[in-house]
């Protein structure tokens, strides 16, 4: 088993790495002026591709460090026919959750939970994604981070966390910290509520394929609300 502090630690390592080398990329590519709503989607595979190879580096070291076997047998990358399921749970909780546990604030507090908020990040990324970008977007949206965020979050932050804190303990504080490191303040509570079920699925089959799958389906499914709208 991975320590809590070293997979901690490790997280923290690859997102300073990553938030130094990625701007730093942005600016040499010429792009550093551009607001980031505004950047092409091709400025957004690049830095996709350096802040997740720096992560998985930096999961294949704890790894290598800790045990004697790979990256995908620690961190339990394997699937079976019973994670298809995660594609129905993906679009309910797209579809009935989110609207459900965000339905409160925008009552409450129609002007800064409005759909339009909620929804601009994605709407800026489809906006900017015409002709073959869009494939570009689909690969980084709903293939590419989906996997890599549940590796870090769930394969490596909640197994290690929960190893110290507790399953139930860890499960929490890895949604918080998932749904609080997108940046997004309307987005919180909605990632936070998808970011619980993504735990849920880990500890029931101490696995991430149906994680993979749920959260693929999740990404995919409003990718596809945004573009149709």
């Amino acid at each position: 088993m991975i320590p809590a502090r070293s997979a901690v630690a490790t997280w923290f390592a690859c997102f300073l790495a990553g938030n130094i080398a990625a701007p730093l990329a942005i600016v040499l590519v010429g792009q550093g002026d551009v607001d980031v709503s505004a950047q092409p989607i091709w400025v957004l595979a690049l830095v996709s591709v350096i802040t997740w190879s720096i992560s998985l580096w930096g999961v294949a070291r704890l790894c290598r460090i800790h045990t004697t076997s790979s990256l995908r047998e620690v961190m339990r990358i394997r699937f079976s026919p019973r994670d298809a399921l995660g594609v129905p749970l993906g679009v309910a909780s797209q579809l009935i959750l989110v609207p459900v546990v965000m339905l409160p604030l925008r009552l409450l507090f129609p002007d800064s939970f409005s759909p339009e908020k909620i929804e601009k990040r994605a709407t800026d990324l489809v906006d900017n994604a015409t002709g073959a970008w869009m494939l570009v977007l689909v690969l980084i949206v709903v293939v590419g981070a989906p996997l890599i965020e549940e590796i870090v979050y769930r394969g490596m932050l909640q197994r290690s966390i929960g190893s110290a804190l507790g399953r139930s303990r860890a499960l929490m504080v890895v949604a918080a910290w998932f749904a609080a490191i997108h940046f997004v303040p309307v987005e919180f509570v909605g990632l936070f509520a998808f970011a619980l079920v993504l735990g849920w699925v880990f500890d029931r089959n101490e696995a991430l394929g149906m994680n993979i799958i749920t959260h693929m389906a999740f990404n995919a499914t409003g990718l596809v609300l945004v573009a149709l709208t």
